[in-house]
């Protein structure tokens, strides 16, 4: 009996499609990462830092400036507390961003981090940051997200500003499921 060539191109085409998503979900990232490691874009802050024994850099000021925005998909309301600060490098500095959660449900949200321009990402470093972790909040609640961050000394002079925005994302769904799966 022949085989349907309609059905033979259905089943090449969801296989297409499943491995295109596969792709997306599994090797995006990591590539990414990679890629931006090389490049030195992706606005990623620096990794673990250690406060200098060479103390606060008094002659010299950064203009640090903060955005928030909510995913499409994120109805919260986000906005940082103050939309500027003036930073010496090697000062730890402290700010903070607002989340309240406007529906009727509890969520989870996840921060995600971007650093311009991109050659300052590696001298921006976060100490303490409510993107560290997932952020959960009942039907109607709100908090204040901490942030604790040092603007490096070693920040090319050329550079006297900087912004920090944050992507607010719903992953409330991704945890349930987790804890669906540990049950």
């Amino acid at each position: 009996m022949p085989t349907n060539p309609v059905r033979k191109t259905l089943v090449k085409l969801l296989a297409g499609a499943a491995g295109m998503f596969l792709f997306a979900i599994f090797l995006m990232p990591p590539l990414y990462d990679v890629f931006c490691d090389i490049t030195g874009i992706g606005g990623k802050t620096g990794g673990p830092y250690q406060v200098s024994e060479s103390g606060v850099d008094m002659s010299r000021t950064v203009k640090v400036q903060f955005v928030a925005t909510n995913n499409g998909a994120m109805p919260w309301e986000f906005t940082p507390k103050v939309f500027e600060v003036t930073v010496h490098p090697g000062e730890p500095t402290e700010a903070a961003f607002f989340a309240k959660n406007r529906t009727s449900r509890d969520m989870v949200a996840q921060a995600i981090p971007n650093v311009t321009p991109f050659n300052a990402a590696e001298y921006f470093h976060k100490t303490e940051c409510f993107c560290f972790n997932q952020q959960p909040l009942e039907a109607g609640a709100e908090a204040d997200l901490p942030l604790v961050f040092i603007v490096d000394r070693d920040l090319p002079t050329a550079v006297k500003t900087i912004t920090l925005s944050y992507t607010l994302f719903d992953v409330t769904d991704r945890v349930n499921e987790s804890l669906a799966q540990l049950n």
